[in-house]
């Protein structure tokens, strides 16, 4: 399945930013939370943020590629979700507003994107199924 690749990547994304986190826990000597330390706040953000977004994104990938549509298709939308998520995990850790912004905005219209195509695949499958 092209969906698993994009799994596998995305994956590896959120543990990146969570041994980023480790890290500055690490270097701050904080235990639990964010000890009030911005850059800890940041880094547990960016990895937060990826963990929100990175599931659904990946079963709409999913259920798109099972709904039969083009490879293509599944390629652009896994390309997507995966450049709107490095994009915003580089905005927020670099403190840059542009790739931030950028990143979110390439992930919400990702996610309609992904959205709309399976709702069509599923109305024309309804379709031909009756």
């Amino acid at each position: 399945m092209i969906s698993s690749l994009y799994a596998a990547v995305l994956a590896m994304l959120i543990v990146w930013l969570s041994l980023q986190v480790i890290k500055l826990r690490r270097a701050k000597k904080v235990r639990l939370g964010d000890g009030g330390e911005p850059e800890l706040q940041i880094a547990i953000r960016a990895q937060g943020n990826a963990i929100e977004y990175v599931p659904i994104s990946l079963i709409l990938l999913v259920l798109l590629e099972l709904n039969g549509a083009h490879a293509i298709l599944v390629h652009s939308g896994g390309i997507a979700v995966l450049a709107g998520r490095l994009l915003h995990a580089r905005g927020l850790l670099t403190e840059s507003l542009h790739y931030r912004v950028l990143g979110m905005k390439v992930t919400i219209f990702s996610l309609i994107g992904l959205a709309l195509s399976n709702l069509a695949y599923a109305l024309y499958n309804g379709l031909r199924a009756l």
